[in-house]
């Protein structure tokens, strides 16, 4: 077997593709696309976000402290590609893509209606990391579509048609091939 190496870079493929709203509670909002987001903590429920220190939206979580991740299925791909080459500075992305504020039940900033699951939170702590600053933040309340709850009230994830990013490039998510603990379950 034979390995090339390259120069440090990030290669942890694929990712969530997510567009995270934020705003300043006075009604200035916008959405972010973000690639770098992820679970840290399990109880309490936590996650993170890393924004470039330059964005529009970094000044606008910085003011606030909340924010809405909003998971992105085949429809809002377009959306969520938009959300993420065009400054919120410069337009209302809402508009602009015709998706629709929901109002968030814990958090003082808008969830995009047209998302499958909604995570609203509340940030704790700020890591400046150089061209990103992560933030940590726990999570307050999560938002389901109704239209993905099987008849056993057990959300259907998988029927939300997910999308990830992987080095430049969406995908939906393949088929399933084990569950947790497959490996070592009784035959």
């Amino acid at each position: 077997m034979s390995k090339e190496v390259w120069k440090p870079g990030n290669m942890l493929y694929p990712v969530p593709a997510v567009m995270v709203t934020v705003g300043d509670g006075k009604g200035n909002d916008n959405i972010i696309t973000i690639a770098w987001a992820g679970t840290i903590n399990s109880d309490p429920a936590m996650v993170s976000i890393s924004v470039r220190k330059s964005r529009y939206s970094h000044q606008l979580l910085t003011k606030n402290g909340e924010f809405v991740i909003n998971l992105i299925n085949r429809d809002l791909t377009y959306a969520m590609d938009y959300c993420g080459v065009k400054s919120g500075r410069d337009i209302d992305k809402f508009s602009e893509m015709k998706l629709t504020k929901g109002k968030a039940q814990t958090v003082n900033v808008p969830l995009i209606e047209e998302s499958p699951v909604n995570i609203e939170c509340k940030v704790k702590n700020v890591i400046e990391l150089g061209s990103h600053d992560m933030f940590l933040a726990e999570v307050t309340a999560v938002c389901v579509d109704k239209k993905y709850m099987d008849d056993k009230g057990k959300f259907d994830l998988q029927a939300a048609d997910l999308v990830a990013y992987s080095h430049g490039e969406y995908f939906t998510l393949g088929e399933k091939i084990g569950k947790f603990g497959y490996s070592v379950q009784k035959k």
